[in-house]
């Protein structure tokens, strides 16, 4: 799949304030963001959407709604989960070269991801990397009341019970020893 997400804004920087594009946006969401821990063999997750870029005074206005389905283990059993994710898009990117006399502008912006390079390419790759980031959920669970996994042999107690008997805290073990004298 060829990823979607950079734009030649030279023509919409030329035009008047106010000026308006849309584009759609199409990645994978694995080449997007590979640090997002998903389910491995699990189908290509695709971002999507449309993206309107608008001239304002201080450079290239994106805003956009993007959506995908990916597959994440389940944080207790790491049984595979399908999750919805929707990318709220909303950045100001800043023109590095002047359109009208070809000369560097030195962008206030330090972010790098949020320059329009001196091609008068904009490039949405990092910022949609972040966004999905954090659109994505920290603590995924297959259902509310999954058991997970046993901690000794790995079963799956979803599935049924394991045969492992658990082993005492040995910060209880004084009393319990206590207990057995007493007896």
């Amino acid at each position: 799949m060829i990823d979607n997400l950079t734009f030649n804004v030279a023509q919409l920087l030329k035009d008047p304030v106010g000026a308006t594009r849309t584009g759609d946006v199409v990645a994978d969401v694995g080449h997007l963001a590979p640090e997002l821990q998903q389910v491995e063999d699990a189908p290509a997750a695709v971002l999507s959407g449309s993206v309107r870029l608008m001239h304002i005074n201080d450079g290239i206005l994106a805003q956009g709604m993007l959506h995908t389905q990916v597959m994440l283990p389940c944080a207790r059993c790491l049984n595979p989960v399908s999750v919805p994710l929707d990318v709220e898009l909303e950045e100001i990117f800043v023109p590095t070269i002047n359109i009208v006399t070809g000369k560097s502008i030195a962008p206030e912006e330090e972010d790098r991801a949020l320059w329009v390079d001196e091609n008068h390419i904009l490039d949405l790759r990092e910022v949609l990397r972040q966004d999905v980031m954090l659109a994505s959920p920290i603590h995924v669970l297959c259902r509310e009341d999954c058991q997970g996994l046993c901690p000794t042999c790995g079963q799956n107690l979803n599935e049924g019970p394991c045969d492992c008997q658990p082993e005492p805290d040995p910060r209880w073990a004084v009393l319990a020893a206590l207990l057995k004298n007493s007896e």
